[in-house]
C-alpha cells in the first residue's frame, strides 16, 4: 500500500512542486493538499467523524502560514490523530522554533532546501517510525540537549535583531507606529516591515501575541 501523504503549505508554487515530486513515486499518494493549517484541521476533523482511522500516514507541515502556525496545527492535529507522523518542512532554523515544534509533537524537522531525493528518503524514514532531521537541525538539537557552550548563545532573542527588539519594545510600551518610528529614527513603512518580520519569526498574527511571547522569553 502506498504511503498517504498530506501537504500543508501556503505558497502555491512550492505546494505544487511537492505534489509533483511525490506523484512521481509509486510508494506515495498525495491524499491531501492544503493552503493553510485550518483547512488541514477541518479535513482531519471530518475524517475523524467518519472513522477512527487516520486519513494520512505522514503530513508535511510548513510553519509560517496565515491564521495559524504549523506548530500550533501540529499540536491540534496530534490531539485528533496521535499516530499521524508530522514532518515540519520549513525555512526556519532557529533552535527555539525547532524545540517548540518538537514539543508540539513534530516527528521530524526538515529544511526546505532539502533535495527531492533526500525528502523522499526521509518521508520513508518517518513512515517507518523514525524521526528525520536535516543535518543542521540535528546538530542544533544536540547542542540544546547537551546544554553546551553553544546553547547559551543559540538565538536567545528568538531570532529577532536588535532593531526588531526595539520595535517590539515600543509595541509593549503602547506606542503608536508613528511614535515608534520617531524614537527609532526610521519611517513608519520601515516599522511596518519590522513588525511583519517579528510576526513571521515568532509565528504570531497580532501585536498582543508578539508582546506576550517576548515577555515570556524575558526579552521585554
Amino acid at each position: 500500500m502506498p504511503i498517504r501523504v498530506a501537504i500543508t503549505e501556503d505558497r502555491i508554487e512550492y505546494r505544487k512542486s511537492l505534489e509533483s515530486v511525490l506523484s512521481l513515486e509509486t510508494d506515495f499518494v498525495v491524499a491531501g493538499s492544503f493552503p493553510d493549517a485550518t483547512s488541514l484541521l477541518d479535513a482531519a476533523a471530518r475524517a475523524h467523524e467518519r472513522s477512527a482511522e487516520r486519513p494520512w500516514e505522514v503530513v508535511l507541515m510548513d510553519i509560517a502560514m496565515p491564521r495559524m502556525s504549523g506548530i500550533e496545527a501540529t499540536r491540534k492535529l496530534k490531539a485528533i490523530f496521535p499516530d499521524v507522523a508530522v514532518v515540519i518542512l520549513t525555512v526556519f532554523e532557529e533552535p527555539q522554533t525547532i524545540l517548540e515544534a518538537i514539543c508540539a509533537g513534530a516527528d521530524g524537522y526538515l529544511l526546505k532546501k532539502t533535495s527531492a531525493p533526500e525528502l523522499i528518503e526521509q518521508i520513508h524514514v518517518v513512515a517507518a517510525g523514525g524521526s528525520p532531521m536535516t543535518a543542521e537541525v540535528a546538530r542544533k538539537v544536540i547542542v540544546l540537549l547537551r546544554g553546551g557552550e553553544d546553547a547559551t548563545v543559540a538565538e536567545p532573542a528568538l531570532g529577532l535583531s536588535d532593531r526588531e527588539l526595539q520595535v517590539l519594545k515600543g509595541l509593549s510600551d503602547g506606542l503608536s507606529y508613528k511614535r515608534i518610528a520617531g524614537v527609532a529614527g526610521i519611517s513608519i513603512h520601515t516599522v511596518r516591515t519590522y513588525i511583519r518580520r517579528i510576526y513571521r519569526k515568532l509565528q504570531v498574527t497580532t501585536g498582543t501575541e508578539a508582546v506576550s511571547r517576548a515577555a515570556k522569553a524575558g526579552l521585554i
